[in-house]
């Protein structure tokens, strides 16, 4: 008896934690992997729009987009942050947009933005990369604020100087404890910054690590009523693709996972003015990174290639 009560509990705060989660069609269909293994190997698409809360309305672009790749185990994650900027062949689109080359975070805005940007954008990398995907997620980040609130914040260790150009607020250099408002301002910024947008894409793959540790240190099974915020907060903040997979496998699935197995990954690629234009533009094709990725293989090229690790 006490098992079968523990079995309904169980399932029952799934399927409530399950019904917080928005889902969506975020996968254009020709990208999506066949047959998806919890177990892995898995590959993410993650967006993240520059306009949340006007999901659809015009002039929206895909702030962030990141490759999430765990091999099979799901002991290891790579983050692996796409260039706003990456000159790339953009499809065309059932709106009518007929297909052309322009920078990756205009694709989403190309297919109409919302679920249907997001399938234009997935369409895209596909092309770029030839990866199919398990499954994609959207990221408002009003939302992120809230979770990173309810984890206590986050420590952050700022390597540069440099002044919000959305708050004015000023980052000085060193480690640091960030409420969700002042982390997400900061890793936002992408100006006067040595390394520009690649710096940009770091400070994101270093916040994803610091909420992971975070999770980690916080004693949520001890603390119901604030797992139950957390929760609620995390799936208040995405809308999700499973590509079929039902959300609890994923979650059970995922759990595992090491808060120092996220390994950051820049896409190998240069800026470049073409036609009085600042695009980015791949080296050598990636230089093999999808490939590895598609191989099983993107531990031996992480290994050959250090100058494209990021430090978390």
């Amino acid at each position: 008896m006490v098992a079968a009560v523990a079995v309904v509990g169980v399932q029952a705060l799934t399927e409530r934690y399950d019904r917080s989660v928005a889902r969506g069609h975020l996968l254009d269909d020709d990208v999506r992997r066949d047959r998806t293994d919890p177990d892995g190997p898995l590959t993410y698409l993650l967006v993240g729009s520059d306009r949340f809360g006007n999901v659809g309305k015009a002039d929206e672009r895909s702030d962030t987009i990141l490759v999430v790749h765990l091999p099979a185990g799901l002991k290891r994650a790579y983050l692996i942050s796409v260039p706003r900027d990456l000159l790339v062949a953009v499809p065309p689109a059932p709106n009518g947009y007929g297909g052309g080359q322009d920078k990756i975070n205009a694709a989403y805005d190309l297919g109409g933005g919302g679920e249907a940007g997001s399938r234009l954008l997935s369409a895209t990398l596909h092309r770029l990369t030839r990866l199919e995907f398990d499954g994609a997620a959207m990221i408002d980040f009003t939302g992120l604020r809230k979770v990173i609130d309810l984890l206590g914040g986050v420590r952050m260790c700022v390597d540069t100087e440099v002044r919000s150009v959305h708050t004015g607020t000023v980052f000085a250099p060193g480690c640091q404890q960030m409420d969700g408002a002042r982390a997400l301002d900061y890793v936002r910024q992408r100006y006067d910054l040595p390394g520009g947008d690649y710096d940009r894409q770091r400070h994101q793959q270093q916040l994803l690590h610091a909420m992971l540790q975070r999770a980690g240190e916080t004693n949520l099974r001890g603390d119901p009523l604030k797992l139950d915020e957390v929760i609620r907060a995390v799936g208040g903040s995405l809308t999700v693709d499973t590509n079929g997979v039902p959300l609890e496998d994923l979650v059970l699935a995922l759990r595992a996972l090491p808060s120092d197995g996220l390994v950051g990954l820049q896409v190998p690629s240069s800026p470049q003015v073409i036609s009085g234009v600042s695009y980015v533009v791949l080296d050598n094709g990636g230089n093999g990174l999808f490939e590895s990725v598609r191989t099983g293989r993107a531990a031996q090229w992480t290994a050959a290639n250090p100058r494209w690790v990021n430090h978390l």
